[in-house]
């Protein structure tokens, strides 16, 4: 996509504003979800908040798509991410890179490395994954039949087990929902495994090589 196109201005103009936007509905929806105790009118004005994001989401996705000048299907395989955080808005603070493309466009020059920056983004990404999964699959398996999830340090526990692959198995979930989502940290959880370990590797074996190519000759 071209930098001045009108979609790309429209990005810059929006993305900091929107991702500030999905820390809000993610602190919504976690109050919603963790604060049983709450009066209802706090509970009805985080639904507000809820809808009304979503709503400020939707509308930023038709325009981006209007901006692009593509048919919509084709527009939904090239935006892919940006579609799947509006069907699925709790994972809009996913769109980090963007964000930071965004940041360094005013910044100037990246200061990290790209292998640290790919390490702190997939870093990231994994916590707010892995709280947003535990709140999405605590609000199914609480109070469900047979379900070990108790609590929610349990569903971050299963979180954390989950997407780091090791699947200790004590705390698995029983509802239909719940296993849908467990299925999507799964996935996830390997890709990110897979972007910091193979972006460590890498800058370890390009170190290892520079460490050689500077050492003087053997006499």
């Amino acid at each position: 996509m071209d930098d001045d196109s009108p979609e790309a201005r429209w990005g810059q103009r929006t993305e900091i504003p929107l991702f500030a936007a999905s820390l809000v509905f993610l602190a919504a929806y976690a109050t919603r979800v963790l604060a049983t105790s709450v009066a209802p009118f706090w509970r009805g004005l985080c639904g507000f908040v809820l809808l009304a994001l979503w709503v400020a989401f939707a509308v930023d996705y038709v325009v981006r798509w209007r901006l692009s000048g593509q048919r919509f299907l084709r527009f939904v395989t090239t935006h892919f991410l940006l579609t799947i955080v509006v069907v699925l808005p709790l994972l809009r603070p996913l769109r980090i890179v963007p964000l930071y493309d965004v940041i360094q466009r005013r910044q100037g020059e990246p200061r990290l490395s790209l292998y640290a920056r790919v390490i702190a983004y997939a870093s990231l990404s994994t916590l707010l994954l892995g709280f947003s999964g535990a709140l999405a699959t605590y609000q199914q398996e609480r109070g469900a039949p047979g379900a070990t999830m108790k609590t929610f340090g349990d569903a971050v526990w299963w979180a954390a087990s989950t997407l780091t692959t090791v699947g200790y198995g004590d705390i698995t979930p029983v509802t239909r929902l719940g296993r849908v989502i467990a299925t999507g940290m799964m996935a996830c959880g390997v890709g990110l495994l897979g972007a910091v370990t193979g972006s460590f590797s890498s800058w370890l074996m390009q170190t290892f090589y520079r460490e050689g190519d500077e050492r003087p000759p053997g006499k």
